[in-house]
């Protein structure tokens, strides 16, 4: 049982403290000290390392710079596994040797998937950006939720900020955070995502979408590692790995001078492409049973095999909200290929493989008439809720919210029932 402590800067160099029996390693530059540091930011004696009942200890030994943990000056704290350990300019990571580490989970049975997927286990213990490209739909969000989730940020917050759901205002806000005044409806001082996300994951989901104006002040944040809240003249040092993700074509929008290079190329460290959900078909069955277990539904072989010959525009969200609006119309019924067709929700899609152009109108008008009454079905019993609504019917809340619009419905009828 021990633990390691790994300088965080590519080379690979670290040191084992053995954590079996009480042991102490002093940190510096100077010569006498068993993890000797030869930096000109580190000080002789900067602080020392001890191991107590199987623990990891941290005590500054009165250095001028200090000695942080996490972004956070400490005069005696516990290290724990991923902790981000900082001496003056030299950062380290602790590991934890008695934890078993697990391997990215996320696999495919798409062979030219899964060799992606492998590549991310390194790109977990790394702070470098990472670009998620692919269709919305596709499982951006949980490809980034998992990077963090076994990262050596993993203790800390993971924050998501959608850049295409408010105006450019707000976003700066949700992002920066601003001060009291700024703007109307800034009635108090708000930390931004920036700082919520301090230590761990910031996931920008949508990059694309973002005004060109915030696309300089988020290139200057990254590049600088520092925000300004809105309203503020105070300058803010930042601490995050950035996610970054969106369905758009980027180099599309570089030409058209809606996307700026230069963030492009900082965003543009790690890429990844995620694949439509008709390009990994592999996958189909492990997802559409992990789906039907959560929702305790059931679907007959022939009726999955009717699902894999359907396009899946909206990919791996439209395969979960078929299987949520399966359970939500049909409960506790078996699903057979008789009934598919009245779950899949083909509006808005030019091409549609399983109608034929003569009924495409009245199938349209027949499937938005399901989907109204199961929204009045779930606001009813939800009592007019928005939030548990969308999560019943496995759709976004702005999603809702339009399909709310669309067919009249208000929601007030449905609060405190008589």
């Amino acid at each position: 049982m021990s633990f390691k402590i790994e300088l965080f800067d590519g080379s690979q160099k670290s040191w084992t403290l053995d954590a079996q029996t009480e042991a102490y390693a002093n940190m510096g530059k100077n010569t006498c000290c068993q993890i000797h540091l030869d930096h000109p930011s580190i000080e002789e004696r900067h602080c020392r390392l001890e191991t107590k009942n199987q623990k990891l200890y941290i005590k500054d030994l009165r250095s001028s710079r200090g000695t942080f943990i996490n972004g956070a000056k400490v005069i005696e704290a516990e290290l724990k596994d991923g902790d981000i350990m900082t001496l003056g300019e030299l950062e380290f990571v602790i590991h934890d040797l008695n934890q078993s580490k697990p391997k990215f989970p996320l696999m495919s049975k798409s062979e030219k998937w899964n060799n992606q997927l492998k590549t991310l286990e390194s790109v977990c213990l790394t702070n470098n950006t990472v670009l998620l490209l692919g269709a919305s739909g596709a499982g951006k969000d949980v490809i980034a939720r998992t990077l963090h989730e076994h990262s050596v940020r993993r203790n800390q917050p993971f924050q998501s900020v959608n850049c295409s759901a408010l105006t450019e205002t707000l976003i700066e806000s949700e992002l920066f955070g601003h001060v009291k005044g700024s703007f109307t409806g800034a009635i108090s001082d708000r930390k931004g995502a920036f700082e919520a996300a301090r230590g761990g994951t910031l996931f920008l989901d949508e990059i694309g979408d973002l005004s060109y104006t915030l696309q300089a002040k988020l290139l200057r944040a990254l590049e600088n590692e520092e925000i300004r809240p809105v309203g503020s003249d105070k300058i803010i040092q930042t601490d995050v790995r950035v996610i970054a993700a969106t369905h758009q074509n980027l180099y599309t929008k570089i030409q058209e001078g809606s996307f700026r290079s230069d963030l492009f190329y900082r965003l543009n460290i790690i890429n990844i492409e995620v694949p439509n959900l008709k390009d990994r078909m592999e996958d189909f069955d492990d997802l559409i049973y992990s789906f039907a277990r959560l929702q305790r539904v059931r679907f007959s072989f022939q009726a999955i095999q009717k699902l894999k010959k359907y396009d899946w525009p909206g990919n791996i969200r439209e395969l979960k909200n078929v299987v949520t609006r399966a359970a939500t119309l049909y409960p506790k019924m078996y699903i057979t290929d008789t009934i598919i067709d009245q779950l899949i929700n083909r509006s808005g899609y030019a091409a549609d493989s399983y109608a034929s152009s003569n009924k495409a109108g009245s199938t349209e008008s027949v499937i938005k008439e399901i989907e109204k009454q199961m929204i009045i079905k779930r606001l009813s019993a939800n009592r007019g809720s928005q939030k548990l609504t969308a999560s019943d019917l496995g759709m976004p809340k702005s999603t809702l919210h339009d399909r709310l619009k669309n067919y009249n419905i208000d929601v007030n009828q449905f609060k405190n029932p008589n």
